[in-house]
């Protein structure tokens, strides 16, 4: 479930939108109704990263960062002649 709540009333409850946010509920904070900032909980990581973890599973082409010669001339902004 999701509360949207306007700046103002945020200030004044926060640790009631806190108390909601850690039953795991999303807070949506808004400027004049506009939605500006998001209270979620906070995840706690699953453990450390292991380097290498996707050895052997990902494959990356020889050519992978070759560029072709159009994309290259509209990525720089000139025209292709």
């Amino acid at each position: 479930m999701t509360t949207t709540v306007n700046i103002h009333d945020a200030k004044t409850n926060l640790s009631r939108l806190i108390e909601q946010v850690e039953g795991g509920e999303e807070v949506v904070i808004a400027r004049a109704g506009r939605p500006v900032a998001r209270l979620v909980p906070l995840r706690e990581p699953s453990g450390p990263r292991t380097p290498g973890a996707w050895r052997g599973r990902v494959v990356i082409a020889d050519d992978f960062d070759d560029l072709p010669a159009e994309v290259a001339t509209a990525f720089a902004g000139e025209e292709e002649r």
